[in-house]
């Protein structure tokens, strides 16, 4: 990952802006962040926040952090199971400086491990091909008995801990506006925007409450794409010889590589900036758990099988926000997972032991939400309430805010929502005593979509297209009403 795929994926530049620095650094010389500073497309204060917070490259084996046995055995491994011969090979392997690497090669040669058995043509010394000695082989199948790791290196506790107080959820500080423009294409009153942006800016935990249906999850999905910066996430951590997993790709999302025209740039042999490739430049995680949920998601896994660890959900999260959706509808008590979680929430740390008895902690930097439509008091005690920084309670639409989601919905699907057959349906819900919610207009008009499509008809919103749709919205609504348009369309 280079400086300018971090520049784009943050913000602050464009791929075009890029392509145009580095036009210019054919010309001028110098760093790709220096030409951008000058070309008036980014500011040193910028610039320097976004080098300042990504992991520099190791110059040597003892600034990896990670024991140089630990990394002797990974390339012994990678070298015994997918026939790694070359320096370039093992360093694209193990995501580490080819100088590094070169190390880690000589000291395996003193020690009779591997040996040089050739070149390709031409003679280059990153075209040298290595062999693991019959000592080699059998220190990479010990290594191998000890675990199953087949991964780039790891990086140190002491790295990813500091990496994560780097990058904390605060430093992204939001506006209302910008919060406003987050939710476009919503319709969020503005008592909503007032308590949700404090929440979010303060990183900690929120509960959004209230009657099912009216955008809980809906909200807390959209605050997600709203963070702007970029994080770095370790592959994989080290600790006490043990390998813990931390990268994952079906969760992580690597920020996107810059336009071909600066890749190609950098074959000429141009000065860019890059960064330690054991971590993945990605933007702000997203975890999100549902019913489904189980407490072991929240401890570290350990394979039998492979020997290594895969980090818990909330890790995967750090710097990032975690949902923990339908609250109180888990398999498990709500207090079992408050208790759980009652020592991260309120001292922003948490602990975990791996199965050697090593104890470690890492800081607990992640943007909490709980999503619920059971009443809070049913569901935890006071104690518990109160370690729960925010609670925003989401309310039933009014009539002028309904008719507005409606009439946005209406219109994504060229429908015509007429007074008549608005009032119809508010009248309808309240007589059957249904609130008014958030996600009936677009139940509706998909209802009457589809119905159109199966009878050959044009999109229309009528009263008796509406009234079956809510027949199928709430079974007990449906009135002989229904039925006698239905027998009337069949006739048509």
């Amino acid at each position: 990952m280079h400086l300018g795929d971090i520049l784009v994926g943050r913000g602050l530049v464009s791929a075009t802006d890029i392509e145009a620095a580095l036009a210019r650094q054919l010309v001028e010389g110098g760093r790709l962040g220096d030409n951008l500073v000058a070309m008036g497309l980014l500011s040193a204060e910028q610039l320097a926040q976004v080098i300042n917070t990504a992991p520099a490259v190791p110059a040597g084996v003892a600034e990896t952090g990670v024991p140089q046995r630990s990394l002797l055995n990974l390339l012994l491994k990678f070298m015994h199971i997918e026939a790694c011969e070359t320096l370039l090979e093992l360093a694209e392997r193990l995501k580490l400086p080819r100088r590094v690497v070169q190390q880690l090669l000589d000291e395996a040669v003193q020690q009779r491990l591997v040996q040089a058995v050739g070149a390709a043509p031409g003679g280059l010394a990153l075209s040298i091909r290595y062999a693991l000695s019959e000592g080699g082989r059998a220190a990479a199948k010990e290594a191998l008995e000890q675990n199953l790791y087949l991964g780039p290196a790891p990086v140190s506790l002491m790295a990813y801990h500091d990496q994560i107080e780097g990058q904390c959820i605060r430093n992204e500080q939001l506006d209302g506006e910008s919060l406003r423009r987050g939710f476009e294409g919503l319709v969020v009153p503005e008592h909503y925007i007032r308590k949700l942006l404090p929440a979010i800016n303060a990183g900690r935990s929120v509960l959004l409450f209230g009657p099912p249906g009216n955008g809980k999850t809906t909200l807390a999905t959209r605050i997600a794409t709203m963070f702007k910066d970029i994080v770095y996430i370790p592959h994989a951590v080290e600790i006490a010889g043990q390998i813990i997993r931390i990268y994952d790709p079906t969760l992580h999302e690597a920020s996107a590589a810059h336009a071909p025209a600066a890749a190609s740039a950098s074959s000429l042999g141009l000065q860019r900036e890059t960064f330690d490739q054991r971590w993945v430049a990605c933007r702000r995680p997203v975890a999100a758990a549902g019913g489904e949920m189980t407490l072991d998601m929240l401890d570290l896994r350990y394979s039998a099988e492979t020997k290594f660890y895969d980090a818990p959900l909330h890790v995967k999260a750090l710097n990032g926000m975690l949902l923990i959706d339908d609250f109180g509808r888990q398999k498990f008590g709500p207090n079992e997972l408050l208790n759980r979680m009652i020592v991260p929430m309120e001292n922003q740390v948490d602990y975990f032991k791996l199965m050697t008895g090593t104890i470690f902690s890492l800081p607990f930097d992640v943007l909490l939400m709980f999503s619920t439509n059971l009443q809070p008091a049913e569901l935890m005690d006071p104690a518990f309430l109160r370690r729960i920084q925010y609670k925003i309670k989401l309310f039933e639409p009014t009539r002028a805010e309904y008719r507005q989601i409606f009439d946005s919905v209406a219109k994504s699907r060229s429908l015509a929502l007429t007074d008549d057959v608005f009032d119809f349906v508010v009248n309808r819900l309240r007589a059957g005593q249904f609130g008014l919610a958030y996600y009936q207009p677009k139940f509706i008009c998909d209802q009457v979509v589809e119905a159109c499509k199966c009878f050959n008809l044009p999109p229309q919103l009528t009263q008796d297209l509406a009234a079956e749709a809510l027949a199928n919205l709430y079974f007990d609504i449906e009135d002989a009403r229904d039925g006698a348009s239905a027998e009337r369309r069949a006739a048509a």
